[in-house]
C-alpha cells in the first residue's frame, strides 16, 4: 500500500489546515466556502456556479457513491478545488463508473482529505468565505498563504465568460446513450430520445447553466434553445421566442452590465424567469442592488418562507451574493420569498410585467418535486401572455 501524500489548504488570514491529498497534483487559489449538502457531491462539483471556488463539504464521509456520468450539471467538474473529511475508500453503486479521486484527478482538479472540516467551516461561518490557496504538491506555508492573498477577489470578478456556452444551440431531450453530448447545434434537425411535446420555445441565457434546468424547462412543455451570456436582445428577437430565462452561474452579479443591458432590454417583451444568477440579473436589470453575504447560502436545507402564500419550503441553494431589498421598492417589482435563517430575498415579481425570478435552485429540490409548480407557473405564464391576457 503506498504511502499517503501530503497536501495543505492555506487561507488568506493565515490559518494552515493540512491532510492528505486526492485528486489531481496541483497548486491552485480560489474562495474558500461550505456546502451543508449530505449528498449530492457529483452535482455540486460540476455546477458552473462553483467555478472559481474551493468547496468544503460539511457531510464526514464524501465519494462512497463514486461518479455517475448522468449526475452531471456540466461536461466537466467546475469548481477549482475540493475538501472533505473522510474521501471514502470504497465505491459501492451499481450507476457509478468510476471514483471521485480518478475523476478529479482526470479533470486536472486537487483535493484535500482527512482534515476537520467542522473547524473549517465554523472559521468561515465566523469570518466569512476567504481566500485560499489548495495544494497537493510541496509547497512552504508562506508561500500558499502568499497564493491565496493574491488570488483575485469574487466581488468584481466576471466568471461567467469563464463557463457560458460559445454558441447557440438546442437543448435535447436526455438520451441515455449520449449524455456527454446534449445539444445540437442551432439549425440542425432535433432527433432526441422522446421527450414531452413542446408547446412553447424558451430563449435560455447560459450564465453557467447546470443541465438539470434545461431538463426541467424540457419536462413542462417548452423546447429550450441555449443562448451564450453575450448575446443581444436583437440576436435574441432574431429567433422569436415565447418567453426567456435567465440562469445560475459564477461571480459577482454586479459585474456583468452587458448582461443587465441585455435583460433590461427584453424585459418589456417576453415573459421571464431567472434562477439564482438569473435572478440578481433581474434585481439590476431593474434598477436594484446586490451585495456580498458574509459566508452565503450553499446546501440542501435553507428554509425559505413564501410572503404571498405563507408556504415554508425546505430549498437547495448556492450562492454568496443577494438582492438588496429595498433597491426593488421603486422596481415595480415586489419581493416574493425570503430566507428564514436571515430574511435576505429568494424571490421577487414584477407587479405589471410576466416576470418573476428566485434566489434558490427549484430543479435541485431536496423532494424530488417540491418546487415544480415554479415551472408550471412560468408555462402558464407565457400561456397567458400568448392569450393577450397579461
Amino acid at each position: 500500500m503506498s504511502t499517503p501524500k501530503p497536501a495543505l489548504l492555506a487561507l488568506e488570514d493565515g490559518s494552515i489546515f493540512r491532510g492528505r491529498a486526492f485528486g489531481a497534483d496541483a497548486t491552485v487559489s480560489g474562495e474558500c466556502v461550505f456546502n451543508t449538502s449530505m449528498t449530492g457531491y457529483q452535482e455540486i462539483i460540476t455546477d458552473p456556479s462553483y467555478f472559481g471556488q474551493i468547496v468544503t463539504m460539511t457531510a464526514v464521509q464524501i465519494g462512497n457513491y463514486g461518479i455517475s456520468p448522468e449526475d452531471n450539471e456540466a461536461a466537466a467538474p467546475k469548481c477549482t478545488g475540493f475538501v472533505v473529511r473522510e474521501l471514502s475508500p470504497v465505491v459501492s453503486n451499481w450507476r457509478s463508473q468510476q471514483s471521485l479521486d480518478s475523476y478529479l484527478l482526470k479533470y486536472g482538479i486537487p483535493g484535500i482529505s482527512e482534515i476537520d472540516t467542522r473547524a473549517l467551516t465554523k472559521k468561515l461561518r465566523v469570518d466569512g468565505a476567504m481566500k485560499c490557496c489548495l495544494s497537493t504538491r510541496p509547497i512552504s506555508d508562506e508561500a500558499a498563504v502568499q497564493l491565496a492573498r493574491e488570488w483575485r477577489d469574487m466581488a468584481g470578478a466576471d466568471y461567467v465568460k469563464d463557463v457560458t456556452t460559445k454558441e447557440p444551440y438546442f437543448w435535447r431531450a436526455d438520451d441515455a446513450a449520449n449524455f456527454n453530448a446534449p445539444y445540437l447545434p442551432v439549425g440542425t434537425t432535433m432527433n432526441a430520445a422522446p421527450a414531452p411535446a413542446k408547446k412553447f420555445r424558451v430563449a435560455a441565457f447560459d450564465y453557467g447553466a447546470k443541465h438539470s434546468i434545461f431538463r426541467k424547462l424540457v419536462n413542462h412543455g417548452f423546447e429550450v434553445q441555449v443562448f451564450p451570456a453575450t448575446a443581444t436582445g436583437e440576436q435574441i428577437r432574431e429567433h422569436k421566442p415565447d418567453a426567456v430565462f435567465l440562469s445560475n452561474g459564477p461571480g459577482d452579479p454586479a459585474a456583468l452590465p452587458y448582461i443587465h443591458k441585455t435583460v433590461t432590454n427584453l424585459l418589456p417583451d417576453f415573459p421571464m424567469f431567472g434562477i439564482c444568477l438569473g435572478h440578481q440579473m433581474l434585481t439590476h436589470a431593474l434598477g436594484g442592488t446586490t451585495f456580498k453575504l458574509k459566508f452565503g447560502h450553499r446546501g440542501g436545507n435553507q428554509p425559505v418562507k413564501n410572503l404571498e402564500t405563507g408556504k415554508v419550503s425546505i430549498t437547495a441553494q448556492n450562492h454568496g451574493f443577494a438582492t438588496e431589498p429595498k433597491s426593488l421598492e421603486k422596481t415595480g417589482a415586489k419581493v416574493t420569498e425570503i430566507n428564514l435563517n436571515d430574511n435576505t430575498v429568494e424571490g421577487l415579481r414584477h407587479t405589471k410585467l410576466p416576470v418573476f425570478s428566485v434566489q434558490y435552485h427549484p430543479e435541485a429540490a431536496p423532494g424530488p418535486n417540491d418546487a415544480d409548480p415554479l415551472f408550471v407557473d412560468f408555462y402558464k405564464l407565457v400561456e397567458a401572455r400568448k392569450a393577450g391576457k397579461v
